[in-house]
């Protein structure tokens, strides 16, 4: 049921005719069903989300949308708007913390101008004191990914970390490998169907795996984010760093922005950093489609949202 689950959503994901109907209705006002889990297709709105959620105590950053471009010309698109929103929250005095994929900046095109552009935005983030970090992608990209973020690393940027996903069984040595370069990690389950041959298929797997590699992280990481709306995932968290005497400064909780919205205010109020990511822009349908796969009791939600829209 977990990977079925996962592999419907994910085809869904690429049909252009859903993501064309999505378009029409998803966003058309501000009780859009799309909305609960996207701020808006424009960085002002996702300024002005990220305004509320502050507000409310919760850490933020923010997810451009985009991945899998294909031109020369998208993936410099892509790389300017990124170091706009630099100036922007800059401007805007929030929280200085963004995510970005590397197919967004051309790993699918060339590695050499992906990791140009890149530095294009680790330059002026380092500047502004921006934390950066590299959001992983399906397993065809996890290799390339963490090369060109070593690549970066050994050049002595400093203020970019990286997400791994404990569906992979190479996981467990990605993890050992950014622990010695002291690197951050985002530790999630992962929401891309994977292979038997690479992954693991049943979710008690998953979570097994999970909670083995946040333990890693709190031994032996650098202020490791636990990226999860898992109660159990979160309580076998807290449970492992209270018995290991750690304190709720040593790593934070991540979340999705509109997903647990009680989670995060309880997790908060207990001393817990939690942050939320809070994804924009016009290309936000696969990102969509990919939270649906992770928890399709939100599929209710959206139907009744299309049904209210018509």
């Amino acid at each position: 049921m977990y990977a079925g689950a996962k592999a419907v959503f994910y085809s869904l994901s690429r049909s252009a005719t859903l993501k064309r109907l999505a378009s029409k209705y998803g966003m058309r006002s501000r009780d859009s069903f799309a909305r609960r889990f996207i701020a808006g297709e424009t960085v002002e709105e996702a300024v002005e989300t990220s305004r509320h959620v502050e507000a409310d105590g919760l850490h933020i950053t923010l997810d451009y949308l985009g991945e899998s471009v294909r031109t020369a010309e998208e993936v410099d698109a892509a790389t300017r708007a990124y170091v706009r929103l630099l100036d922007v929250i800059v401007a805007a005095g929030i929280e200085r913390n963004i995510s970005l994929k590397l197919t967004q900046l051309g790993a699918s095109i060339d590695r050499a101008t992906c990791v140009d552009n890149l530095r294009r935005i680790l330059e002026p983030a380092g500047r502004h004191g921006f934390f950066v970090r590299i959001d992983m992608e399906n397993s065809p990209w996890t290799q390339l990914t963490l090369d060109i973020f070593e690549t970066l690393w050994q050049q002595e940027y400093r203020n970019v970390g990286v997400a791994l996903q404990s569906a992979l069984y190479r996981t467990e040595r990605d993890v050992q490998r950014m622990n010695e370069l002291g690197a951050r990690v985002r530790l999630v389950k992962g929401a891309y169907k994977e292979p038997e041959s690479v992954a693991y298929q049943q979710k008690s797997d998953v979570d097994a795996a999970f909670l083995r590699l946040a333990r890693v992280l709190l031994d032996s990481g650098t202020y490791p984010a636990i990226a999860t709306h898992d109660p159990a995932m979160i309580e076998g968290t807290r449970a492992y760093a209270a018995e290991r005497g750690f304190g709720k400064d040593r790593f934070e909780f991540q979340m999705l922005y509109g997903i647990r919205r009680d989670l995060q205010s309880e997790l908060s109020s207990e001393g817990y950093t939690v942050r939320l990511y809070i994804p924009f822009g016009r290309e936000w349908f696969p990102y969509f489609m990919r939270r649906l796969g992770e928890r399709p009791a939100n599929l209710g939600f959206v139907m009744r949202g299309i049904l209210r829209e018509k």
